[in-house]
């Protein structure tokens, strides 16, 4: 049996398990149902958003924002990477911001870009694109500075030219890190749009989580985490898949 597909199944049983286990508990009365609800009942709560359609506006408010802040902080956090490596200067000058912007945590920023974007998408937007970005351009940095220089000075003694060099050596290298760690940047991009939602906003899967903690439902609120990890599970896969095949050359 292929070993990806028998891991696979030992992590469903895992899963099937543990929720068998907590729906026990929950039959059995150990769980209080007010702050923990058994399975079925998160699950009667998901289908029920799904069924009545309601979730839908929500759905698409939280991926616009966690997709468009992830493929803008990808731009932003490359270019700015590979400036900053192979631009001494820049390097220099951008170094010790993104230093300072990893050390802030991110996350308090929401309310200052709700001030400076209002409630509406930009702010979510933003607020993912500074997760991502700063976590893309120490990728990037880190990639092309430990880039090999004797392989360098041999394709420049072999008459490379710089594209030659961005081309062979440096992209490969950029590649496989920003591939490396595209999960990483996935969940910063979720985690940007949902609490920037959780702050302010009309829609979204952050607003209803906002709503489900001040309404004391917890069956709603369980229901769209397991949501979210969901569906931010089939874009891991598929961000593994997509590593899987454009990295093959590594063996």
């Amino acid at each position: 049996m292929n070993r990806r597909l028998w891991v696979g199944l030992r992590q469903a049983a895992g899963l099937a398990a543990a929720v068998a286990l907590w729906q026990w508990a929950a039959d059995a009365g150990h769980l209080n149902p007010l702050y923990m609800p058994a399975p079925s009942a998160v699950a009667a709560t998901l289908v029920q958003l799904f069924v009545q359609g309601t979730i839908w506006p929500h759905l698409w408010a939280t991926f616009s924002a966690a997709l468009g802040g992830l493929v803008i902080g990808l731009a932003i956090g490359t270019v700015l990477g590979a400036a900053a490596a192979l631009t001494p200067f820049l390097g220099e000058l951008l170094e010790p911001v993104m230093i300072g912007l990893n050390a802030v945590p991110r996350v308090v920023l929401a309310p200052l870009f709700v001030i400076w974007f209002g409630i509406g998408l930009g702010s979510k937007v933003a607020l993912a694109v500074i997760l991502v970005a700063v976590l893309v351009f120490f990728t990037v940095f880190t990639g092309i500075r430990g880039v090999d220089q004797k392989l360098v000075e041999r394709v420049v003694t072999l008459g490379g030219r710089w594209r030659d060099l961005l081309r062979e050596v440096y992209l490969p290298s950029v590649t496989a890190w920003v591939l490396g760690n595209l999960k990483v940047a996935v969940g910063f991009a979720f985690t940007g749009a949902v609490v920037g939602e959780f702050v302010a906003a009309t829609r979204g899967l952050g607003y209803l989580l906002s709503f489900a903690q001040s309404s004391y439902n917890s069956a709603l609120m369980l229901a769209l985490v397991a949501l979210i990890m969901g569906f931010v599970l089939l874009i891991f896969a598929f961000t593994g898949w997509l590593e899987r095949r454009l990295l093959r050359w590594r063996g």
